[in-house]
């Protein structure tokens, strides 16, 4: 059952409020006081009040300041007010209105006037409380929801990287040497990434596509695949062909990392000079995706130990990197990686093959 209604008196005069009183509490409503508009504030802002009435005349904080004050407040903004005034002329109730009193008694005030302002203001007022709970009660629902859906696409966005990181393997599962490159390339394509600027959003669609950089090496026969010597030329013409055929395998998709892994695909050989391939792109031509696996891709292949060669020094892989600057790479890219090259070292060593 709900409680009594809670009336706020506040005037400087003690018969005024004694009166007030004895009109409304054998109505059933429950009244608490105040002598002065500070004190009436401070009421407003130790319990819930379910109207004032207020008189305008008084020393210090007068009514009208009173009511600009409860207006400020967004908690009470609703909340209604009534000013109490033996002050009969218009300038005074306009200057009421625009504080933000929702009505007016004038003194001496009448006990069926009095009885029946508070009992519509209170209508009002549960209607507005009404009305406010249920927003509530509605945003409370959406944000649950939300919550869920959001935590049910990071599921969903969880098991599809999963299956793509699985799928992934298996284009470099027949070389033994390298069972963890995909997961630092991906790792270092990161870092390199937020280092050269990029939101976000691309920075995380990298980190996820990189990993699908040389799918299509699933085509490329064995003999070439893990051949321990140079390639002659026929052959490299057909390892090259790697990145067309990766690019072919994931086009026509509506998924952003899998739009992004085909670009890094087809792109991730060009070179900053145009002598890279499939399309012999140059400078800003080749995405900047692709740019940043580059620079990923080759400091993991130059660092760890493949079919065809032994892996170099950290020192010698660096140079490369470095010498590589304006002619494989992007120079901003390479910038970026030395940037953060101890933490590309920490990724080696954590995710160093066993």
């Amino acid at each position: 059952m709900k409680d009594s209604p809670l009336i706020l008196v506040v005037d400087d005069n003690l018969q005024n409020i004694e009166l007030m009183q004895a009109y409304l509490e054998p109505k059933g409503y429950k009244t608490v006081t105040a002598t002065g508009g500070q004190q009436a504030l401070d009421i407003l802002g130790q319990q819930p009040v379910d109207l004032i009435l207020l008189d305008i005349m008084m020393p210090g904080m007068n009514g009208f300041e009173v009511t600009h004050r409860v207006r400020e407040d967004a908690l009470l903004k609703l909340l209604p007010i009534v000013l109490i005034t033996a002050l009969r002329e218009t300038k005074e109730r306009v200057k009421g209105i625009d504080a933000g009193c929702d009505d007016f008694i004038t003194k001496p005030v009448d006990k069926n006037e009095l009885l029946s302002r508070v009992k519509s203001l209170l209508k009002i007022k549960d209607y507005n409380d009404l009305r406010t709970n249920y927003q509530k009660q509605l945003e409370a629902e959406v944000a649950q929801r939300t919550e869920s859906l959001k935590q049910a696409m990071q599921s969903i966005k969880a098991a599809s990287l999963e299956t793509i990181n699985r799928l992934t393997k298996a284009a470099e599962y027949k070389d033994e040497e390298t069972g963890a490159h995909i997961q630092r390339m991906s790792l270092y394509s990161e870092a390199v990434a937020r280092s050269v600027g990029l939101d976000e959003g691309t920075v995380e669609n990298i980190l996820f596509s990189a990993s699908m950089h040389d799918l299509g090496k699933i085509s490329t026969p064995d003999h070439i695949l893990l051949k321990a010597g140079q390639l002659d030329a026929a052959e490299w013409e057909i390892m090259k062909q790697h990145t067309v055929v990766g690019a072919s395998i994931l086009s026509g998709s509506d998924s952003e990392v899998i739009k992004l892994g085909e670009i890094i695909a087809r792109s991730h050989h060009e070179k900053w000079d145009g002598s890279g391939y499939p399309d012999g792109l140059k400078g800003n031509e080749i995405p900047i995706a692709a740019r940043v696996v580059a620079i990923a891709d080759v400091f993991d292949a130059l660092s760890s130990k493949r079919p065809y060669k032994k892996s170099f020094s950290q020192e010698k892989t660096f140079a490369i990197i470095k010498e590589g600057s304006g002619k494989h790479f992007d120079p901003a890219v390479v910038d970026a990686f030395f940037a953060v090259q101890e933490e590309i070292l920490a990724i080696k060593q954590k995710y160093a093959e066993k």
